[in-house]
Parts: structure tokens; sequence; C-alpha cells
């Protein structure tokens, strides 16, 4: 039987007093919930545009957020194995 399931993912940006926008982004598998995070600072030279300051935030947290999944993942191979590997080896599907 195939497996089916749904997660839940919430992003949220804001920015602060001094002008950082912030992201972060949520999931939720029903079991486990990560966190990534992510900021944006616009150089005073630079002219304030919002929109590339929330795309580079919420593309770190999402960053963020892949690296927390995968060392989950890579955990969760390691403990079903039962045993870490002796050799450095990538674990899982390539990425």
């Amino acid at each position: 039987m195939a497996h089916t399931g749904q997660w839940n993912v919430r992003l949220h940006l804001f920015e602060d007093d001094d002008g950082t926008t912030k992201a972060h982004v949520v999931v939720d598998t029903g079991t486990t919930t990560l966190t990534g995070r992510g900021t944006a600072h616009c150089s005073p030279a630079d002219t304030g545009v919002p929109e590339i300051g929330d795309e580079l935030a919420a593309g770190r947290a999402m960053h963020d957020l892949a690296h927390q999944l995968l060392h989950t993942a890579e955990q969760d191979i390691q403990g079903a194995a039962g045993h870490r590997p002796s050799t450095p080896e990538p674990l899982g599907w390539p990425v």
C-alpha cells in the first residue's frame, strides 16, 4: 500500500524597526515540528523593495528548514539501521 501524508507549513514574515526582514517557516508533520529561520538586511544605499527582503528571508528560512529535515532523516536512517556507518557516506536519496 502506498504511503500518503500531509504536513502543514506556515511561513511568517515580519520587519524589525531597523529594517531587518525576518522569516520563520514552521513544518508540522503531526509528530514533529521544526522551525527554519532566515533574515535579510537592506543596505542604506539600496532602494527599499520589501518583496526582495521577503524573498531573501523566506528563502534562507526554507534553506535552514531543509537542512534540519535532512539531518533528521539521516538520524532516522541510522536509528532504523541500528548502527552508525563506519565511513561517512551520504545517506538516503541524493539531493
